[in-house]
């Protein structure tokens, strides 16, 4: 079995170990500043040794698909080029670097974020289906505002199209590969989940969307190395149905692997935009700073309407099991069925843990995100310390003030003051 140290392939792009930066929100934009802010956010984690690097979801189209403030769009070829300055930093420190792709469809900010919508009304809400009942209940209550333009059979395949060429773009800009959003109730997940997809055409099979998906990449971007999510609604709650189950998503990931997928992260998560993306404690201190508060209430449409998301997030975060490396089942299943690499992420602490998911054939590769906020050059203490752990407490105080278009950062004192001990004691230097 492998070691965190052994190299591995995912396609053709040879990693130097088996160590990845998960995807997380860099909040770059697409601007003059997004490559020093990319750069700033993501050379770090490869300076230290880890041995690829997920960027964060973009965007494919220009108008649109943004699930959070912030998110880099990458249909404009002239900017894309651009990234090769990225690109090639991480390259200079040995380091692969993939570009993940998505568009939120009913999770985009057109569907949640109050101000974004008053903004920009003549945005559509794009929909496989029409939304569920439930969904169309918080509609009918002022909860959330539904308008949705479900897509045509012509607008799947033109959408699919918009993946293919974003990942041509990308591949012109040195990105070593692709990585898709297929889950975390993105479109992709959209198409998947028969919750969300009642659609009666040829993409009432949602996997229909994942291959136009595939083949749109390979006509635009060759043979470049293609990763996907996986995902399996297990989280879900009990009123969510149909659903993907367990054995649902393993199969998903069966069919992925026999279609050409170079590797595979298979993800537990809800039918929800909820935490069990990101699932750890109530952050408190989040949601009580002072220069927060009216982001939250533009976003969320006023203080009562923000302090009513505050209480579902303090009801979810109790809901939704920590276990340390909570896809570990689910991975396990699916290396069973696939004979392409397989990369776990989720709750992952500490490098015995890490190697224990390795030694035991659980995964391929094991991936950390938020971590990665609370320490930038986290990999140098995960492969050089064979008891290191890292100091992230998975208290989420970085992620909850993205809705706001805030900096994803760790924010938490305690957290912050023991990363500063470690950086005083030589912890990250390189040799």
């Amino acid at each position: 079995m492998p070691s965190i140290h052994d190299p591995v392939a995912l396609g053709g792009c040879d990693v130097a170990n088996r160590l990845y930066r998960a995807p997380l929100l860099e909040c770059a934009g697409t601007g003059p500043d997004s490559v020093e802010i990319l750069t700033e956010k993501l050379e770090p984690a490869a300076a230290s040794g880890v041995g690829l690097i997920f960027q964060g979801a973009t965007i494919v189209q220009g108008e649109g698909g943004c699930a959070a403030p912030g998110m880099t769009r990458v249909h404009d070829p002239a900017f894309v080029a651009t990234l090769s300055g990225l690109t090639d930093a991480i390259h200079d420190h040995g380091g692969r670097i993939f570009l993940q792709l998505e568009h939120g469809g009913l999770r985009s900010m057109e569907t949640w974020h109050a101000g974004y919508r008053q903004k920009h009304p003549h945005l559509p809400q794009l929909a496989v289906s029409r939304p569920p009942a439930v969904l169309r209940a918080l509609d009918r209550f002022g909860v959330l505002a539904y308008d949705a333009r479900v897509l045509s059979t012509d607008e799947v395949y033109d959408l699919a199209a918009d993946f293919g060429v974003a990942a041509g773009h990308a591949v012109d800009a040195g990105y070593d590969g692709i990585h898709l959003a297929g889950a975390n109730m993105g479109i992709i997940q959209q198409f998947l989940s028969p919750y969300y997809n009642r659609r009666e055409d040829e993409f009432a099979d949602g996997f229909r969307f994942l291959e136009c998906v595939y083949e749109a990449i390979r006509d635009h971007a060759g043979d470049v190395p293609l990763v996907t999510k996986i995902p399996a609604e297990t989280a879900a709650p009990a009123f969510a149905r149909p659903r993907l189950s367990f054995d649902d998503g393993v199969e998903l990931a069966r069919r992925a692997a026999d279609l050409g997928f170079d590797a595979l992260a298979p993800v537990q998560v809800s039918t929800f935009w909820d935490t069990s993306i990101v699932r750890g404690a109530f952050p408190a201190r989040a949601w009580q700073l002072d220069d927060l508060q009216s982001g939250y209430e533009a976003a969320f449409g006023g203080r009562w309407r923000a302090r009513l998301v505050a209480l579902a997030n303090r009801l979810q975060a109790r809901r939704f099991s920590r276990d340390a490396g909570w896809n570990e089942a689910f991975c396990r299943a699916v290396r069973g069925v696939v004979d392409v690499p397989v990369l776990l992420e989720g709750g992952v602490r500490s490098r015995p843990q890490i190697d224990r998911l390795l030694s035991t054939g659980a995964c391929d590769m094991v991936g950390l995100a938020r971590p990665f906020y609370a320490e930038p050059r986290l990999a140098t203490r995960l492969l050089r310390q064979v008891d290191s752990r890292v100091v992230c407490e998975s208290c989420n105080n970085c992620t909850v003030p993205q809705v706001t278009g805030a900096e994803g950062v760790c924010r938490t004192p305690h957290v912050l003051r023991r990363r500063g001990e470690l950086e005083r004691g030589g912890a990250y230097d390189q040799k």
